[in-house]
Order: structure tokens, then sequence, then C-alpha cells
């Protein structure tokens, strides 16, 4: 089988989001073949150069998302025409939507206006050379203010001022910049079995228009919910633009799960979303990311008194209760991590232990969390001065703020093999794979109820309110008083971890959902007629139109036309 794997700032660029997931997929189903389509989202992203491509990648395409690039097409006035047409039809379906920032579902009137205007504006595209320029022009905001004015728009949209219209066919110019790609030929995007779009909004819209094209089948996977992401930025936006650029974003979404034959979240609370913004649960097809259990095999497979004599485990229960527990924090230094309130508790549970040790190991990905970093770093300071044992003595603070693979080259397992129990303090959490990572390591956990974190935990660790730091305190001194308790959730979170969140169940689950995918698609070939040569019209017109109308309906067939057959009847005598 030929995928096409669509991605957006990810596979194969190194550092890429949701990049190690999809080259392990691409390489655990060394079967197929793939094609990657790649979107890159910044200059330094394309320096860093790619990952080390496995021989089943077959051929990979990229373009910038954060730079256009000139097609040179020049549109006469014909052209010209069928670009107010139809980006005035995108423009009028985000004016009129239903219910702002919402997804329509699919039969709407808006759903179909906007994607016949989407497919029309591809068209166009495909048999002009491209829409940079003219997406870029005054004729497209003068199209979108057009449909602000016109009547029927919504309050929020008749607001929108000049300044607003120029945001908003800024970012509709860079969220159509896929339709001016010469991607899709039969060469191309036509050429493959089924598409993979690794997430939604932007990276599945080649996929939308492969479908449309050459009626190949589409399959997004959403392990974080690209509207959801869309909702939760660009504050500062006016109300009027925040509402036109919602409504486009939410019928993307609306059309790309209305024309996805499988849409596959990566936990409950994504699936959550997805049903919200219109999906059709018939569709839905739930798969864990896979995480590479092998790293962390040796130290959770060790359990020192699997081996010990009656005296060594008498020895090993005083040490235990001598040496000063730790408390383990990895993850990505950001204020959505709330590493405050951690540092809250900490204060709490070092009263009451005062021996307890407190690492947060992590990185930084910005200037954001570099702030960030630095006001943890005070706090601490100012919560617990720097301890001495004795008046001659170096004194040390009990938190310590550390880079991984920093000094000493500690890896993640190292990290969690020194740990008494681990901590996950999130305020907002998509996926927690770092949770998954201690779970591996046999380690028992405390997490605050965030994202999918109850779903990975189960009831192999403790779950507490976010921003309560006597909760979360109280949790982990529950733990760090109870070694009998800690051994028995962390052998339960690592049987866990190894059913539901392994490599291999990840790869097993896509590669049946490929199969059954292909299976449900009709053969993408002309229709032939006995003598070997092309049936026109085998196919109706109104079978490429978009729209509700285009559901299989029985057909109509006169009483006439009916065979009856004439009953038999036996004559008795």
């Amino acid at each position: 089988m030929r995928i096409g794997l669509l991605t957006e700032g990810g596979y194969p660029y190194v550092g890429g989001e949701g990049g190690v997931w999809c080259d392990r997929l691409v390489r655990g189903l060394d079967r197929h073949e793939f094609d990657v389509y790649a979107f890159s989202n910044g200059q330094a992203q394309e320096d860093a150069g790619w990952v080390e491509l496995p021989p089943q990648v077959a051929r990979v395409r990229t373009a910038p998302l954060w730079a256009a690039e000139e097609d040179g097409a020049v549109h006469g006035r014909r052209a010209r025409r069928r670009f107010t047409e139809h980006y005035g039809e995108l423009a009028a379906a985000l004016c009129t939507a239903a219910k702002p920032g919402a997804a329509e579902k699919p039969g709407t009137a808006e759903a179909d206006r906007f994607a016949n205007a989407l497919h029309g504006l591809a068209e166009l595209a495909r048999d002009e050379g491209g829409l940079v320029a003219a997406l870029r022009s005054e004729q497209a905001v003068r199209a979108l203010e057009h449909a602000c004015r016109a009547p029927g728009a919504r309050r929020t949209a008749r607001e929108a001022r000049v300044p607003d219209l120029l945001t908003v066919a800024g970012q509709l110019e860079r969220a159509l910049r896929p339709l001016s790609l010469d991607w899709y030929e039969e060469d191309g995007l036509g050429a493959v079995d089924l598409c993979h779009a690794a997430s939604g909004g932007v990276a599945a819209l080649p996929g939308l228009l492969a479908r449309h094209f050459f009626g190949v089948p589409l399959l997004v996977t959403e392990y974080g919910v690209r509207l959801r992401t869309h909702y939760l930025t660009r504050p500062d936006a006016s109300p009027a633009a925040r509402t036109l650029l919602a409504a486009f974003h939410g019928l993307l979404t609306a059309e790309t799960y209305r024309t996805a034959s499988y849409l596959v979240p990566g936990n409950a609370h994504a699936r959550r979303w997805q049903e919200r913004c219109g999906a059709d649960r018939a569709k839905l097809r739930t798969i864990y990311p896979g995480l590479d259990a092998a790293p962390f095999a040796r130290v959770g497979e060790d359990r020192p008194g699997d081996r010990e004599t009656p005296e060594e485990r008498d020895k090993r229960g005083k040490r235990e209760r001598t040496d000063p527990h730790t408390l383990v924090w990895i993850g990505r230094v950001e204020p959505a991590k709330d590493l405050v309130s951690l540092l809250h508790a900490f204060a709490e549970v070092r009263a009451a232990e005062p021996g307890t040790r407190l690492r947060i190991v992590g990185r930084t990905s910005a200037p954001e969390g570099e702030a960030y970093l630095g006001h943890c770093r005070a706090l601490a300071a100012q919560l617990f001065p720097d301890e001495a044992d004795g008046p001659h003595a170096v004194g040390r603070n009990p938190v310590s703020f550390e880079e991984l693979g920093g000094p000493g080259a500690e890896t993640t397992a190292d990290v969690h093999a020194g740990a008494t129990v681990t901590v996950l303090s999130s305020v907002v959490e998509g996926f927690p794979a770092g949770l998954i990572e201690a779970m591996f390591c046999g380690r028992a956990t405390v997490s605050t109820d965030v994202g999918a974190v109850v779903e990975v935990i189960g009831g192999t660790g403790l779950v507490v309110p976010p921003r309560n730091p006597r909760a979360l305190a109280e949790a982990c001194l529950s733990l760090l008083r109870d070694p009998e308790r800690r051994a028995r959730l962390g052998a339960a979170a690592r049987a866990r971890a190894l059913e539901l969140f392994s490599v291999e169940q990840n790869v097993a689950a896509f590669h049946g959902l490929y199969l059954e995918t292909v299976a449900r698609t009709p053969v993408r070939r002309p229709v032939l007629d006995g003598a070997g040569d092309m049936q026109p019209f085998a196919a109706p017109a109104e079978a490429h139109v978009t729209g509700h109308w285009t559901e299989p309906t029985p057909r109509a067939v006169p009483t006439w036309a009916v065979e009856t057959p004439e009953p038999v009847t036996e004559t008795v005598r």
C-alpha cells in the first residue's frame, strides 16, 4: 500500500511536533511505502534538516507555511472573475455561519457553501498555476468587505473595520497557501492509496483536495484537536477578527470531519472535543500514542525485593526510612505546567518530611519559558533558604532546577530511577507522554486532573484537582509515607503502560485501520465497457458535487418496470 503522510511542523524535520510518533509509525509499517508531504513552520526548522529516513519512505515533498513562494501566475479577466466569485462565497460562509466559532455539521447550508467555494478556489489554482498573488490582492480584501456588509451577515462581522479585514485576509492567505502547490497531480497525491494527515487544520487540506480531485480516502489523526488550539489563541484580536477566523477554522474542521473516512483521536479527551466540533461518532477510532518502552525496561523491571533475603529486605527498609525522599517533575518549563503550585505544595511536604527533595528537570522552548523559569527559581529561593549541615558547611537548596541531558548526561529513565514519586502539576495538558514514561519505569505518580491524565493513569496513581497545592502535598505525603503502596501502584502502572501505550499496539492498530479504510473505498479506475474502452457517463455528474444531496438514495423504479413473478398454484384434484 502507498500512504501519503501529511504533516505540519513535524516529520521529517528534526525536533518537529509529533515527529517521533510519525517516525515510529513509518518504521513499524515497513511493509508499506510512504510519500511524505510536509509543511515547515520556520527557517530554523528547515535549517535543522531531517531525521534519518527509513527505506520505505519513497519521496518527500515540502512547502513552507511561514513564507509564500511566488508562483508567477498572472490571472486574466475570466480568472479574476472566478476568484472573486469563489473567494466571495467563502467569505460569505464565514460571515453567515449559524453559530460563531463552532464547527458546522455536515449538511448545513454554510458547510456546503464553504466546501464548494474551497473546491472552486482549488480548481482555479490548479488551472492557473497558483493563487498566491490573488489571495494577497486588494481584490480579496474587497470581496471580504462586501461579504461583511451584505444582508444576513452576523453583527460581529458587520462591525469589522479595515484593520480587521486586513488581519483576516492575511490569515486566510496563510491558511489557503496549500491550494497553490503542485502536489495535486496524477503522479503526486493522485498516486497514493490513502492520505494520512498527522493532524487536523491546514495539514489535512491537501488530503481534502486529493479526495476531491482523485477520490483518495483520507484518515485524520488528532492527538491534540487543532480547532481547540485555535480557540485558545489570538486573545489580542478584535471580536470581529476572532469571529471570522473562528468561523473559518470551524468550517474547515467540519469539512475535514465530513470528508475523512476515519478520525483517530489519541484519547477520550480529544474524542469528546471532536464530537463537540461536529465529528460523526461512527467515524471515530481511538488509538493511543505509542511510546518506546525499551529505554525504561532496566528501571521498570528492577524489583529490589524479588531476590532479597529477609535480612537484606530489612536493611533496605531501614535505608529507605532514613534516606531522603525525592520528588521528580520532568517536562517543558512553561506557565501551563504550574510549577508555582508545585513549589507551594513542596513547602508543605518539606514541613512534614524535612529530608525530602524536589528535582525539576526540563527544557524551555521560548522566551516566555525562560522568564517563567527565572520566576520559579526566585520563588524557590524565597520559599526554601539554602540549608547547611553545620556552621562550616556550604548550604544547598532542597529544590534543584536541572536541564535534561545536562551535566552527567542523565536520560529520562535515569531521572525516574532516582525518584520516589513522580509529580505532574499541569493546569493544561493534552496527552501526558511524560507520565507514561514514569509508568514504564514503575514509579508511583501524583497528577492533576487535566486533559487525558485520568484516562492514562486509570487506577494506578493519585489524581488531585489542578491549582490546589494542599491537595497535591497531601497526595505526595501519603505515598512518601507508604512504601508498600508505592510499590503496588508502580507495578500496576507499568503493566497498564505496557498493555495500552506501547509502540507495538499503536502500529498494529494503524495497520488494521489502513486495511479497513482501503477495503471500504471503491476502486479508483475508469469503468470499461465490454470492448475494453472507457465507458462515458459511468458516474453521474452530481456525484462530484459537494453537498448533502450527494448521499446515495434509493432509486425510484416505476411499478410497471418491476418484474413480479406470477405465483405458482397447485391444482388440487
